[in-house]
């Protein structure tokens, strides 16, 4: 089980920090935002959190 963590601000994780540094700097809005990361680790696109899975298949595929 996970303990709860801060992803926005100057206490957030570090990894939820280079994830918005690497994407454009905005706040994450919600837990359900996600991040297309390649393999090489460079954030690929963010997807805003009303994106579905289903969505963002396809350009997960065009990386892999």
């Amino acid at each position: 089980m996970f303990s709860k963590i801060e992803v926005n601000g100057p206490g957030a994780c570090e990894f939820y920090a280079w994830l918005r540094e690497q994407s454009g700097g905005a706040d994450i809005q919600w837990n359900f935002e996600k991040f297309l990361v390649d393999r090489e680790g460079n954030v690929v696109e963010r997807f805003s959190p009303m994106v579905t899975p289903e969505d963002i298949a396809p350009k997960v595929d065009a990386i892999l």
